[in-house]
């Protein structure tokens, strides 16, 4: 495909990715077509490609919808992919124009990270990061804020920092996030109590309104009571364990034979 092509599949797919209702399935299209031009030009394996700016451009600002367009379509590996492409570009081509979603993206693959508590790969990520960014640019301080309320947990401070997002992809991994939190209280709740009413649950949880807290109890396989407004929770004390006494009694007395023999 030749050059003036790509130019015009790269400006037709940041038109559609950047319109009020963009169309997801259509800019998936663009990309696969992209993606393919690009690696026949050498601009995604680099091999003896010449330095030519506005080409390299083009290519990263393509990557760049295609990391944003995972997030959307909430393909994690596709995200990962995209951006491990774009590392080239941030980090070996100082040419370049700054990139004015860099450390947007950067801050969104640190969030990834963290959504998948990857915390050894979360550090060494910040490490990479230019330390003025680091410390004064809030696409960045988002994520390590956010890891920092994770380990003193403060859910509470998460779960608020939905409404101070750089970026509505951001919600995305904070929503992964959620889930695992939800999940940890779930199970600490299940320990300690019996039952809960379903407004204590709702507020321990998260939850703004009844529907999230049903469908949630049900994939815990709590039982809820509507009159009293209760969950209640599965014990493991519940379970009936079934001691096969029988046995156990014919095999002590099996082992008292043997042992007068040996006597």
């Amino acid at each position: 495909m030749a050059i003036s092509e790509v130019k015009r599949l790269a400006q037709a797919l940041s038109q559609e990715y950047n319109s009020a209702n963009p169309d997801l399935a259509k800019c998936g299209q663009f990309l696969s077509q992209l993606k393919i031009a690009l690696i026949e030009l050498s601009y995604l394996t680099h091999e003896d490609r010449p330095n030519n700016i506005e080409e390299l451009t083009l290519a990263r600002d393509v990557l760049e919808i295609g990391a944003q367009w995972s997030v959307r379509t909430k393909d994690i590996p596709s995200f990962e992919r995209y951006m491990a492409q774009l590392q080239t570009y941030y980090n070996d081509h100082s040419a370049l124009p700054a990139s004015p979603l860099k450390y947007t993206l950067i801050g969104l693959n640190l969030l990834c990270l963290l959504s998948q508590n990857r915390i050894s790969d979360f550090h060494t990520a910040l490490e990479t990061i230019d330390p003025e960014q680091l410390h004064n640019n809030p696409a960045i301080q988002h994520p390590i804020k956010l890891e920092q309320s994770l380990m003193e947990g403060s859910y509470n401070r998460v779960w608020s920092s939905r409404s101070e997002v750089p970026s509505q992809e951001y919600l995305f991994f904070i929503d992964i996030l959620m889930d695992t939190i939800r999940n940890e209280i779930a199970s600490c709740s299940e320990k300690a109590y019996t039952s809960l009413p379903l407004s204590d649950a709702g507020t321990l949880l998260f939850f703004t309104n009844m529907e999230d807290i049903l469908n949630f109890a049900k994939e815990r396989n709590w039982k809820v009571n509507p009159v009293e407004q209760k969950a209640y929770f599965h014990s493991d004390a519940d379970e009936k364990i079934n001691i096969p006494a029988d046995q156990i009694i014919k095999q002590t007395m099996f082992y008292a034979r043997d042992m007068d023999r040996i006597v």
